[in-house]
């Protein structure tokens, strides 16, 4: 079955004055939209591989053809990443911003000290990433680390869960930041939806 693409959870608007509305209108319209075309392009002599979810799909690349496997390791990655790039962001107005609480900000105090040191850690080590690509929040060995990855890869290709991912493609942030990735890095916090980010805190220690 054919992926598609669902429906952004709240408005275009809805983030604003963080991320404006029309880079949101052309990130999800255009360029997640693009991932699905190509994905579904390359499995459609594939059945049994486009009756994976994307998320499996993309964690066991080994099990894609190689004369494809570059195709789908890009707009399948493209399609999960974005996918989960939504819905940990929600508008300043209905929860989105502040700091997580629970077990989550426990783990994060354990591993980097403070929330602050962990969003410095997050943001310095994602403005660093050459070229376009991704920061992430992953559990590994029951410790929460900051990594990185090029383009459209997906720690679930490593074997882990994204819990919270940043996407630094220059489509993501270009229209209102321009070349300033660190504002748009800075300014993003504003918008982390940390209850379902918590949400893939619990499933990722599972």
């Amino acid at each position: 079955m054919a992926y598609e693409l669902a429906p952004l959870p709240y408005d275009y608007a809805a983030l604003e004055p963080f991320i404006d509305a029309e880079t949101m209108k052309l990130h999800h319209d255009k360029h997640h939209q693009a991932y699905i075309n190509n994905v579904n392009a390359a499995l459609a002599n594939h059945p049994t591989l486009a009756a994976k979810s994307v998320d499996d799909l993309i964690s066991d690349l080994n099990a894609v053809p190689e004369d494809i496997r570059g195709v789908v390791r890009n707009n399948g990655g493209g399609h999960s990443n974005h996918s989960m790039f939504w819905t940990i962001m929600a508008s300043p107005k209905s929860g989105g911003g502040g700091e997580p609480t629970g077990a989550l900000a426990d783990q994060i105090k354990k591993d980097f000290g403070d929330f602050e040191a962990f969003k410095k850690t997050f943001n310095e080590t994602t403005a660093k990433q050459f070229g376009s690509g991704w920061g992430w929040l992953v559990n590994q060995g029951g410790k929460l680390k900051v990594i990185t990855s090029a383009n459209q890869d997906s720690p679930l290709s490593q074997g882990l869960y994204p819990i919270l991912g940043n996407d630094v493609w220059e489509h993501a942030y270009y229209l209102k930041y321009q070349n300033k990735r660190p504002d748009y890095l800075a300014a993003w916090w504003n918008v982390v939806n940390w209850s379902e980010v918590t949400r893939r805190y619990e499933k990722a220690k599972k």
